[in-house]
């Protein structure tokens, strides 16, 4: 019997045709097996994932395979977007065991959930140096039945080793030397000639592009804004980046940004706008802007509910098979454009009879830039293109687009609130800020109940016990859209929610925190997320929300819980920083000399607006910005910086200041600048 039908996450519907027996994560299922004396396999995935539809076609959608597993086995599945602490537990055993992880995630376990055997994707057939899965099914159930003394030791080891890798020492507290170290670290391994980390396959770097941004502009350093920028240019010229429509898609196969795995989360796209935007502020160049506009756009367009909240991703695959949604042909092109228009896009795309995709179809890229274009035809090239984009991409649309999962993960949503809001800062675009407020106000007010964070929204419901990503993101979305509008609400509600994130989740022997609350069911090992994966670590984002929140508050025990946080990554900050960016980002601001900027004055004053705009612009990324009318109780209380601060001589008035001390407030633009730049 099929348990899945009725499940809202779509991974799990997606699999509620099999003939395998599957449950969903839960008391029924250990209850079973321990009944029927036989062990647990647990499958992981999402719905998004290219080698788990492979894998779900070869052997769950197989009648013998799948008869097999009914009979030899209890069968979970578990979509890992839905409980990352369920996936977060077992892929550290399915790292510590097989040494290597990812999804689809298949594991073994004992019927009191502790695991013994794990891997990752498994053929139908032996092949590259991979056993075939019948075969795993068959050995691992007979290991269980004629050793299971020696699977229940094993299990019991693994179990004490996953437990044991949650416990922290108080580490160091981060140095100017440990972030020179950091950089030297990533100097060593960045691509000098296509930018990014190591090689294929080639991960945007997200959270490192964070870190290297706001050093350049914090610190003038000018290696970290090359690294930078280099990444910035090739990722958007390559065809991981969406050419026609936007938006960026999970990672390349190769080491050169071409041909991308075509799925398209939410996270990544969220945290790329951030990263094109902060480089837009950084350098003032207008092609990040664009950048961070057309995947903001696309997300609007693609991603967004009608609740205003945003889809969690788009499925790799489509009904054609894997990028046929995507990739073209010349004699597509050719049909769906005027002559002279095809002519530019197949250059500017680098469109090939051959093709450098699969069936000779082209993956889009930038192949030749617009001057060269504009001089082989003789005119400007530029209106050309655009009407060639637009045309090209209603031809797009008539085909049968990839599936998208509706789920409302609160986690991925905090990142792209922050993303509209810096976005809509940086550009002046205050319909990106509208859409952020949307999207907190569904956050806030569907998704926290009783106080506490949900972690999806599916089917009309708030499901699943938040997870510390959950509340740090949506802290540091709410953060960002109270620095894009000043307006109080988004500050207290990220202050509420960070005083439960602080005392459900933090470490009581103050060395940090842990991925799930103390309150949250029991698993064999409660763990921790100490590295950055493709979204930030939660331990490194929830440090820098409480950090920034002490600036603003003045709450002292804010910063030490945070300072508290980063010190056990210090050694693993230099030894490995492409995975703490986010670490390397609050270590930063914890060692700069934070200002904080208190405006006083009527929002809505022409004045006080000039101040806001200049504090903005000349602060630095590390500086704090409260605002607010000297009688306006609401914005004090949500800010305390603004406390006993008043207008100079009936005019508005910044007060810059460190540590809640302040200089002699200013009231012209020029004389904020004087305070503020060195």
């Amino acid at each position: 019997m099929n348990r899945l039908a009725s499940e809202p996450s779509l991974y799990l519907r997606q699999h509620a045709h099999n003939p395998v027996h599957w449950y969903a994560w839960g008391e029924d299922a250990f209850s079973d097996a321990h009944t029927r004396g036989v062990p647990v396999l647990l499958s992981i995935g999402y719905s998004s994932c290219h080698w788990c539809h492979v894998m779900a076609h070869e052997s769950f959608e197989n009648e013998e395979t799948a008869a097999l597993m009914n009979e030899l086995f209890v069968n979970v599945k578990v979509d890992r977007e839905e409980r990352p602490d369920v996936d977060a537990l077992y892929m550290q055993a399915t790292v510590a065991l097989s040494g290597n992880g990812g999804w689809p995630m298949t594991v073994f376990l004992t019927p009191a959930g502790e695991p013994f055997y794990a891997g990752t994707y498994f053929p139908p057939t032996a092949g590259r140096g991979m056993p075939a899965f019948a075969d795993v099914l068959r050995a691992i159930s007979d290991a269980y039945a004629n050793r299971r003394e020696d699977v229940n030791a094993q299990a019991e080891q693994l179990a004490e080793r996953l437990n044991s890798m949650a416990s922290v020492d108080g580490g160091q507290a981060p140095s100017e030397a440990m972030l020179s170290s950091a950089m030297l670290g990533l100097a060593r391994i960045f691509d000098p000639n296509q930018g990014g980390f190591a090689g294929a396959p080639k991960f945007p770097p997200s959270l490192v592009l964070d870190f290297l941004l706001r050093r350049a502009w914090a610190k003038e350093d000018r290696h970290a804004r090359e690294m930078a920028e280099l990444t910035l240019r090739r990722m958007a010229e390559g065809g991981i980046y969406d050419q026609l429509g936007g938006g960026f898609h999970r990672y390349s196969v190769d080491g050169v940004w071409l041909v991308p795995h075509f799925e398209k989360m939410l996270y990544d796209n969220a945290l790329l706008a951030s990263a094109y935007a902060l480089a837009f502020r950084v350098t003032g160049t207008q092609g990040y802007a664009t950048i961070a506009a057309e995947t903001l756009d696309y997300l609007v367009r693609e991603m967004r509910l009608p609740n205003g909240a945003f889809a969690s991703a788009q499925d790799a695959d489509s009904p054609g098979g894997e990028g046929a949604y995507f990739v073209w042909n010349q004699q597509q092109i050719i049909d769906a454009l005027p002559e002279d228009q095809a002519k530019v896009a197949i250059a500017r795309y680098g469109v090939t009879a051959e093709g450098n995709f699969e069936n000779n179809l082209t993956v889009l890229r930038v192949a030749m830039h617009m001057d060269a274009i504009s001089e082989q035809i003789g005119e400007r090239a530029e209106p050309l293109l655009a009407a060639a984009r637009a045309a090209m991409l209603r031809a797009r649309a008539a085909r049968e687009a990839p599936a998208r999962d509706d789920k409302v993960i609160a986690s991925w949503n905090g990142l792209a609130i922050a993303a509209f809001a810096q976005a809509g800062t940086a550009a002046d675009r205050a319909d990106y800020v509208e859409v952020a407020e949307q999207a907190a106000g569904f956050i806030l007010d569907e998704m926290v109940v009783d106080g506490r964070l949900r972690r999806t929204h599916q089917d009309g419901e708030p499901l699943h016990a938040g997870q510390l990503d959950d509340y740090a993101n949506v802290c540091h979305g709410l953060m960002a859209l109270y620095e894009a509008t000043l307006a109080p609400r988004w500050l207290s509600a990220a202050r509420e929610l960070a005083a439960q994130m602080v005392a459900h989740f933090a470490d009581p022997a103050g060395n940090g925190f842990f991925y799930t609350a103390d309150d949250a069911e029991e698993l064999v090992a409660r763990t921790r997320d100490v590295e950055d994966q493709p979204a930030p670590s939660g331990n490194a984002q929830a440090a820098l929300v409480l950090a920034r929140l002490s600036a603003l508050t003045g709450d002292a025990k804010l910063r030490e819980t945070a300072e508290a946080a980063i010190a056990p990554v210090h050694a693993s900050m230099e030894r490995h920083p492409q995975a703490f960016g986010t670490s390397l980002v609050c270590a930063e601001l914890l060692l700069s000399e934070v200002r904080e900027i208190a405006i006083i004055g009527d929002l809505n004053d022409q004045d006080t607006q000039q101040l806001i705009a200049t504090a903005r612009r000349s602060a630095g990324p590390y500086a704090v910005i409260a605002a607010g009318a000297p009688d306006d109780e609401e914005a004090v209380a949500a800010a305390p910086l603004l406390a006993g601060r008043g207008l100079r001589d009936a005019s508005p008035a910044a007060y810059v200041c460190r540590n809640f001390t302040c200089r002699e407030p200013v009231t012209t633009p020029d004389d904020l600048v004087a305070q503020l730049v060195p």
